[in-house]
């Protein structure tokens, strides 16, 4: 994925603390190079221009002036060529007298002479034969009056200057990155441990659920973020006050409920017993069923909230089960309804080591079990079976009914939805009630079509806990 990928243009407090510490620095960064530049450029060139005055000065060391007479240069051919001699740049020189006349050396070199008085230095840019030089022009007394000055000057091309120049910019330029490179990466580092508190903090946000929202500890966050922190803290304790009210007023009213519908379910079934006219009876029965169905949904929501407030507790379910025995243990209440369902009930047990509530796995086995009797319907085969593979404990059960649509399968876990082709009397909190005891005990619950092809599979998978050690034999 490239960087135009992932770009986000909403605005980002990092990208503008680097923006503002970066920024100034790329301003900041040319104008140290540059002033790099000069400073050290100047001290080269300088020591280029004196190597030019030595040759001058060397020059008039060789000028003769006699008293009164004409000044003359007295060189050898060697002489000159050794005053000459560079191995990078040509060298050019020339003395004149003070009538402006060559005593020795280039003569084209002499016209670029200007008036100076005796004993001052000059150096200039110009060009000779075409080519670019650098001329140091000196003036001595060649006479015995102040007026008589005779110019000496030393020109060379400018390959050393160049090669200077350079070298100066090259140094000045990496001294430049050398300098922004380490401060890039220090504001890049510095910005990425100034935001690290708030990633902790957006990490602990992330991990709280609605179950789970313990205050975030504002002891390790920096003093700017202890405000936003004690707010989330707030908005959590409020969360926590409303979630806490809600249950409460579900399951005060599943219980109020709970007598009243148990009252109509027996007297409905009473009358239904009783003598009663014939045209009474679909009456009767849907007031029944009705009664029926209200107090299992009571009862679902008294285990709704239970298994909430089971949530919030921040310690885990610690109490070592053997699913299969939690199966045995209640296969009785299952066997006369699947017989009045007309379906074949079958167990395929192994033991399955788990660490949870026995009585919330046993609700959960158990909505499980009337979902598969309730659903499946007559003439199906519901098998409840556990194990222990590559570590997961798992509780499957399965039914070859009509099953539930593949494009349904992920929605009827929500709560108060069921299938479209769903029968019985059921209310939906079933798999609701089942998916957060699951949760809570850290496990995945997941629905498939059976083996066959049709019916339904749902397959909890707990981490498997060790089985406990034998206890002595009996005597």
């Amino acid at each position: 994925m490239s960087w135009l990928t992932r770009w986000d243009p909403r605005p980002s407090l990092r990208r503008a603390l680097l923006l503002w510490l970066l920024l100034p620095l790329l301003l900041l960064i040319p104008l140290t190079a540059a002033l790099i530049y000069a400073l050290a450029l100047r001290p080269a060139l300088d020591g280029l221009d004196r190597a030019l005055t030595d040759t001058a000065v060397a020059l008039a060391q060789i000028v003769d002036v006699k008293d009164g007479a004409q000044a003359t240069l007295p060189i050898s051919e060697q002489t000159a060529r050794a005053l000459q001699a560079d191995l990078v740049d040509e060298t050019f020189f020339a003395v004149g007298d003070d009538k402006g006349r060559l005593l020795g050396g280039n003569a084209m070199l002499l016209t670029l002479s200007a008036a100076l008085p005796a004993g001052q230095w000059r150096f200039f840019d110009s060009v000779l034969e075409g080519k670019p030089v650098r001329v140091a022009l000196h003036a001595i007394r060649c006479g015995p009056t102040p007026a008589q000055v005779c110019p000496i000057l030393v020109a060379e091309t400018l390959g050393k200057h160049n090669a200077a120049q350079r070298s100066v910019l090259l140094a000045s330029l990496l001294g430049a990155l050398a300098l922004a490179l380490p401060m890039a990466a220090m504001a890049m580092v510095a910005v990425g441990r100034g935001m690290r508190p708030l990633r902790v903090v957006a990490t602990e946000v992330v991990s709280r659920t609605p179950d789970q929202l313990e205050p975030i500890d504002a002891r390790a966050v920096p003093r700017e973020v202890v405000a936003f922190v004690n707010a989330l803290n707030d908005l959590f304790g409020r969360l926590r006050a409303a979630a806490a009210a809600q249950r409460a007023f579900i399951a005060d009213a599943a219980h109020q409920l709970r007598t009243p519908l148990a009252v109509i379910r027996v007297e409905a079934a009473q009358a239904l017993d009783s003598p009663h006219p014939p045209a009474l009876r679909p009456t009767l029965e849907r007031l029944h069923s009705a009664a029926e169905r209200g107090a299992r949904l009571a009862q679902q929501l008294l285990l709704l909230a239970r298994a909430e407030a089971t949530a919030i507790d921040a310690a885990p379910p610690e109490q070592l089960l053997d699913l299969s025995r939690l199966v045995t243990e209640a296969a009785d209440r299952w066997l006369q309804p699947s017989i009045e369902a007309g379906q074949d009930l079958g167990f395929d047990l192994t033991s399955a080591w788990v660490k949870g509530n026995p009585l919330l796995l046993a609700e959960l086995i158990g909505n499980l079990v009337h979902n598969a009797i309730e659903h499946a319907g007559t003439g199906s085969r519901v098998t409840i079976s556990t194990s222990t593979q590559g570590g997961r404990a798992q509780l499957i059960v399965e039914d070859d009914g009509c099953g539930i649509a593949a494009e349904e399968q992920a929605s009827v876990w929500q709560r108060f939805r069921r299938g479209r082709g769903a029968k019985g009397t059921g209310s939906g909190l079933g798999l609701a009630i089942v998916k957060d005891i699951a949760h809570l005990h850290g496990a995945n619950a997941t629905l498939a079509t059976g083996e066959q092809g049709h019916g339904l599979r749902v397959c909890i998978s707990f981490a498997a806990a060790p089985a406990p050690e034998p206890g002595p034999a009996p005597q």
